[in-house]
């Protein structure tokens, strides 16, 4: 048994097996949510990873100690896991570690209707009551019952109800599902459409054996981009390891920024909701609330975090919102995140014109962006003041999540990580020279603290 404290993050359950998360904690938590949220009935799914039925099924039991009904749907990506909160009614825990590696497992947990649990949102009373009886080992022994039941057929129609890919081109498609849950809900998906399927790593194996299941990281799209130049694939899709994130590759084996992709469904989404809301959170591209803003929508800024982006879209009743991670989320998929809606949004631009995606993909595509640059600092406030100070005449500063300072045609956002000693610095541009100077800059203040 772990310290709970330690694997309760600000928006789900992580941590390594079986030395910070085992089978007692599991289901210890599993009563604990069923107390905190008054659940009579509930739905848990599992990754691929090996511990992962182990750890649900002790999950279960400590639900069902509670006189909780559970519905078990077995393997599923984490957006099927949001299918069945929302079409069920029920509230839900995914387990899953998403891109971590194989050592680790967590909880994505939700209430009915998909509505998110964070930190302030039970996520931490969840914490205390199952640290309580992990200290008492009191247990109730009114047993609720089990149902297993199959639902990856009723998600893959449900989301071929959202966007209709039966009219399109035929499309050659190159998939990376890293041996995660990707390889389990593409094929249900695609089934029948006018797709030919080039699978990589389809085989579910929570060791991966080929590279890690997170697309973030450019060495695991290496052989992505090389599948679907040499099978002169139309476009690429990579998913991570609960399948809820997807990165794109074009024609030519390049990235497109999940930027562009918030920009082109966006657009989308606009075309069928005229005058909705967007949301956006503060590291997406200036180009994508300019291109809401030309297509009549109402771009909303917010913080970095997916209990973020689905409070705001939940206030706002906004259609579509984007992160810059590759994470998206609809409303009409209860303002849960879903890669491959996502994904599907772009198939669907993709198909129905002749146009190949390089081009599609350029019309979203207004800036120069640094991507990502993390860098480990012990005193995160030091590096911050000393930043600040550097810029404090030149530009506008917005301290919503991290600082960020906004110039002519420039800005970057340097904010502290949730769960490590890290700054994670952001930086875009018109021009390109532009943004790597300000990058370099930020990054030379940054280390002289790191020193």
């Amino acid at each position: 048994m772990g310290d709970l404290a330690k694997i309760f993050k600000a928006y789900d359950v992580r941590g390594v097996v079986p030395d910070e998360l085992d089978e007692q904690t599991a289901e210890a938590v599993g009563a604990a949510f069923v107390e905190v949220t008054g659940a009579g009935s509930i739905v848990v799914a599992h990754d691929m990873r090996e511990s992962s039925p182990v750890l649900a099924e002790a999950f279960i039991r400590g639900a069902r100690s509670r006189r909780a009904d559970v519905v078990h749907a077995g393997l599923g990506s984490t957006d099927l896991l949001y299918y069945a909160s929302g079409s069920l009614g029920l509230p839900g825990v995914m387990f899953t570690a998403s891109h971590n590696p194989a050592r680790y497992n967590g909880m994505k947990m939700c209430r009915a209707g998909a509505v998110p649990i964070g930190g302030d949102t039970g996520l931490t009373e969840i914490r205390d009551r199952a640290s309580e009886l992990l200290a008492t080992a009191a247990q109730d022994t009114k047993a609720g019952s089990v149902i297993e039941k199959d639902l990856l057929s009723g998600y893959a129609h449900h989301l071929r109800t959202l966007v209709d890919l039966s009219g399109i081109r035929p499309l050659k498609v190159v998939v990376d599902a890293g041996n995660g849950m990707g390889g389990h809900t593409v094929p249900a998906v695609f089934d029948g459409l006018p797709i030919e399927l080039v699978p990589l790593y389809f085989e579910l194996d929570g060791g991966f054996p080929n590279h890690e299941a997170n697309p973030l990281e450019p060495q695991n799209l290496l052989d992505l981009q090389r599948a679907v130049v040499e099978s002169g694939a139309d476009i690429g899709l990579a998913f991570d390891g609960d399948a809820d994130r997807c990165w794109v590759i074009d024609e030519r084996g390049a990235s497109v920024s999940p930027s562009a992709i918030t920009a082109l469904v966006a657009v989308r989404e606009l075309a069928k909701d005229p005058g909705a809301t967007i949301i956006h959170n503060l590291i997406t591209s200036l180009g994508v609330p300019e291109i809401v803003r030309e297509h009549g929508g109402v771009p909303v800024r917010t913080r970095v975090g997916h209990s973020f982006i689905k409070a705001e879209m939940a206030r706002t009743g906004a259609v579509f919102g984007g992160e810059h991670s590759a994470h998206y989320y609809f409303r009409d998929f209860w303002f849960a995140d879903s890669g491959m809606l996502a994904a599907m949004h772009v198939l669907a631009a993709l198909g129905e014109q002749d146009r190949p995606l390089s081009e599609v993909a350029a019309a979203y595509s207004r800036y120069h962006a640094s991507g990502e640059v993390n860098s480990a600092v012990s005193d995160q406030a030091e590096a911050l003041r000393r930043v600040r100070a550097a810029f404090a005449d030149r530009g506008e500063f917005d301290e919503v999540d991290g600082l960020t300072v906004t110039g002519s045609g420039w800005w970057f956002n340097l904010r502290p990580s949730n769960t490590e000693p890290l700054l994670r610095l952001n930086a875009e541009a018109a021009d390109e020279s532009k943004m790597t100077a300000i990058r370099d800059e930020v990054l030379a203040i940054v280390g002289k603290v790191s020193e």
